[in-house]
């Protein structure tokens, strides 16, 4: 623990005096953007008019967080520091787009925002304002990649930021509330991943003003001696700095400059002889036990006590404001109806003495403009900040390389997700310092091993002999916080660099919340012509909810695809690759893309290989497609005629399950003209009005025809289908098999067949559907509902599935019927 000295109270430092100056006009800034719609300079008297009918914002962090932002300031010009600012309290908007224009970034990016008196005029009306910009740190506001709307993702954000940015410090103010989150208590073990050496650091700035919206925090209330314990057990000593008396700004100034001195000074003594070579990075099997055993350094972090609307109104109607929770949004919100709230609103503006900050034209004054840093150094213009700006495409591995030779259709099973690892492994060769992959302890399990041929786990912690692929540095991050590896893939992928989140399906649910607010970011950030495209979200999830050998109806669970479905059509694509070489190609093109979040969802276990390399490019580039040698549509005058049947599948399973589905069928009724349809690309089934990949309707009903019965098997909930497909023509022939929550821990088959999208039972809706069959099959219909209890009871004497269902081969299909 180190606390700043206390000292008597005495004048502030030239140096101080710039900072305390900035300061001023930022809160002055802030709580004009709050209040005001016009007389932004004060140069007549405050009136109800100049203030905005509706007070919409949060005055509590924010001086707080122009306090932090001046002192980063000072150090930036003084060492030309890189650093980018993160704002975890994100309700503190008012702070980052008033320092972006203090800077002239606001003004350089958005022209009709001057820097004079009409530009203040639009930059206050503009806030929280219909038409204007959001309240909190959104994309609009320069400088951030980090919302802060949603609680809890600000160190994840940072450490993920600083990866592979050696030269970047992520200041992250981390507010008291969001500090309750489960996210961010997870978040500060972060630590243990960044390699001195390559990464650059984070420096955590623990703000504790008191209150949330209504309630005390449980971090303010702590006790100090606790609170520093707390810290240290999560590996960073402490910088303790507390605002004793609100008035006595000279000595906060002092107290902070040389905390935030001592932890620059602190992370350079820490990175130094990493990166001069004096310590290396060092692999699970290095002889030396002394290294192995060589723990996180620890980095330092600083505890920030000011109060909560700090230099606001301290009473108001008789109540203390100025650090309590009740200065958490809009200290005065009377204004129209209480002549004292204005009254009191104009003395609060006036206390920051804007003409000594503004000359006559309302420019901020030269003396102030010239404290903000130069060029891409300013926080609110710096490139990491505007990750598109530092992107670079990937090298990618020739996919020719590495699909398989596929003869036959159906007839070599292998592995999606093996495949895909080496894949990976030759993508993190060529790209070894602005691609990773993240996973909670997932990425063997998922198949994806080939990876460690490469490169190792991050890890800096004790390493011991036993251990496999930990080393102080590596390509490959894991821990067992889904919100973390979210996180951190997020700040990598809006810093400007590439990555995968590979997950098992049912516990990416753990990230809903946080998938919702980066395709939000995605979704604005595209209409934002000064923000360039970054590399997009992917994930990789796998273990899904057909394959769960170890685990059970815990772990089954395909509903991330309807969640994910909900969001931006422009930003949002879902990939269901039936084999191995359609996973190779969605890979391929996953990572080319920008600007999306990308879900690919693939079983882990061998699986039937249906498509040659180039069928399968091909299938990937249309998305969905019908496959002949699955099906049975005879050739009539002028050509085909319409199929009998439509039978389509998504997914793997699924599609295993219809061809082999169509395969009976078509070797008991061989005059029954069966079309098979597969979709590896989910939403070509949406119309092309509502989806960029949408089908259009002609496209659709020469697929699915106009009148002809649709049996769909589907990996996931099945009414999704239906969601999609509701304003097809042939909609009402559309029967949909899938997911309906009947899981346990058994075998494959069984859980294809308590869910009923078995072949067995998918025969069984062919014939049930085609009119024209009537009764006449009565018999075979029975043979199927005999044979799906016969593969019941197998599973239930033998503990696995009949072998003539785990080595079904396609071209043995006739061969492949039980005695």
């Amino acid at each position: 623990m180190t606390s700043a000295p206390t000292a008597p109270e005495q004048p502030l430092s030239e140096t101080l005096t710039d900072v305390d100056t900035w300061w001023r006009a930022a809160n002055y800034l802030s709580a004009g953007q709050i209040y005001l719609r016009d007389n932004p300079l004060l140069r007549r008297p405050l009136e109800k008019k100049d203030v905005k009918a509706r007070l919409l914002g949060h005055w509590g962090t924010t001086p707080g967080l122009n306090f932090i932002y001046a002192h980063l300031n000072r150090f930036i010009r003084e060492q030309g520091r890189e650093i980018l600012f993160i704002t975890g309290p994100g309700h503190g908007g008012p702070a980052n787009v008033a320092n972006a224009w203090l800077e002239g970034t606001y003004s350089e990016i958005y022209s009709h925002v001057g820097k004079d008196e009409d530009g203040l005029r639009t930059l206050f009306r503009q806030f929280s304002y219909p038409g204007g910009v959001p309240s909190h740190a959104a994309p609009e506001t320069p400088g951030s990649i980090h919302e802060g709307g949603e609680l809890g993702y600000s160190l994840a954000h940072a450490y993920g930021a600083v990866f592979d940015n050696p030269n970047l410090i992520a200041a992250t103010v981390i507010g008291d509330g969001e500090a309750e989150t489960g996210p961010l208590a997870a978040s500060w073990h972060s630590n243990s991943f960044l390699d001195p050496a390559v990464d650059g650091a984070v420096l955590p700035i623990l703000h504790l003003n008191g209150y949330k919206i209504a309630n005390p925090t449980i971090l303010s209330r702590m006790p100090e001696e606790q609170l520093v314990k707390l810290m240290e057990g999560y590996g960073y000593r402490p910088y303790l700095v507390t605002v004793e008396d609100p008035a006595s700004t000279a000595q906060a100034h002092a107290d902070f400059a040389e905390a935030l001195e001592a932890c620059l000074a602190e992370i350079d003594a820490i990175q130094a002889p990493y990166r001069s070579g004096a310590r290396t990075a060092v692999p699970a099997d290095a002889p030396d036990a002394d290294e192995r055993n060589i723990h996180a350094p620890r980095w330092p972090m600083i505890v920030f006590r000011s109060p909560k609307g700090w230099t606001g109104p301290a009473v108001v109607d008789g109540k203390q404001v100025e650090g309590t929770w009740r200065a958490h949004q809009v200290p005065l919100s009377e204004i129209h109806d209480n002549p004292e709230h204005l009254a009191q609103l104009e003395e609060w503006l006036q206390s920051y003495r804007p003409e000594e900050l503004f000359d006559d034209a309302g420019r901020l004054r030269a003396g102030i403009a010239a404290l903000a840093p130069a060029g891409d150094l300013r926080m609110s213009a710096t490139p990491y900040a505007n990750g598109g700006r530092l992107l670079q495409d990937l090298a990618l591995p020739a996919y020719a390389e590495h699909a398989v030779d596929v003869e036959k259709p159906g007839t070599q099973r292998i592995s999606p997700m093996i495949t895909a690892g080496g894949y990976l492994r030759d993508v993190i060769s060529k790209n070894p310092s602005n691609f990773r992959i993240f996973g909670p302890d997932e990425t063997a399990s998922n198949r994806l091993q080939a990876v460690y041929e490469v490169t190792d786990k991050a890890w800096q912690q004790r390493i011991d002999e036993i251990d496999e692929n930990l080393a102080r540095s590596g390509r490959v991050a894991e821990v067992l916080s889904e919100h973390l590896c979210e996180g951190w893939l997020e700040g990598y992928l809006l810093t400007g660099r590439h990555g995968v989140f590979n997950c098992y399906e049912a516990f990416v649910h753990i990230v809903d919340s946080m998938f919702n607010q980066h395709a939000k970011w995605l979704k604005v950030s595209r209409g934002l012509s000064w923000r360039q495209p970054v590399a997009s979200l992917n994930y990789l999830l796998s273990s899904h909810v057909w394959q769960q050998d170890h685990n059970g109806f815990s772990h089954q669970d395909p509903g991330f695809i309807d969640h994910v479905v909900n969001k931006k059509a422009d930003v949002i694509r879902v990939y269901l690759p039936p084999d191995v070489n359609t996973m190779l190609a969605v890979t391929e093109h996953i990572l080319g893309t920008r600007d999306r979040v990308n879900v690919v969802v693939s079983g882990k276990q061998p699986t039937p290989a249906w498509l040659s390399p180039q069928e399968a490019l091909l299938h990937v580039q249309r998305g969905i497609g019908i496959w002949d040698f699955a099906g049975s549509e005879t050739a009539g005058p002028g050509g085909k005629t319409d199929p009998d049947v439509v039978m389509a599948c998504a997914g793997d399973v699924p599609t295993l399950e219809t061809v082999a589905a169509a395969a009976l069928l078509k070797e008991q009724l061989p005059n029954l003209k069966i079309r098979v349809v597969n979709v590896v690309d989910l939403m070509r089934l949406q119309d092309e009005a509502e989806h960029p990949h949408g089908l259009s309707d002609r496209d659709f009903d020469t697929l699915f025809t106009q009148d002809k019965p649709v049996i769909f098997a589907y990996h996931g909930y099945p009414w999704l289908i239906h969601r999609l497909t509701y304003r097809r023509t042939n909609h009402g022939n559309l029967h949909v098999r899938g997911y309906k929550e009947e899981g346990t821990t058994t075998t494959p088959f069984d859980m294809a067949m308590l869910n009923q999208i078995d072949r067995f039972q998918l025969a069984i809706d062919v014939l049930d559907r085609v009119a024209s069959l009537g009764s006449t099959q009565a018999g075979f219909r029975q043979w199927l509902q005999d044979e799906r209890a016969r593969c019941r009871q197998y599973t239930r004497d033998e503990g696995q599935d009949p072998p003539y269902i785990t080595g079904w081969e396609l071209q043995e299909a006739s061969e492949q019927t039980a005695d």
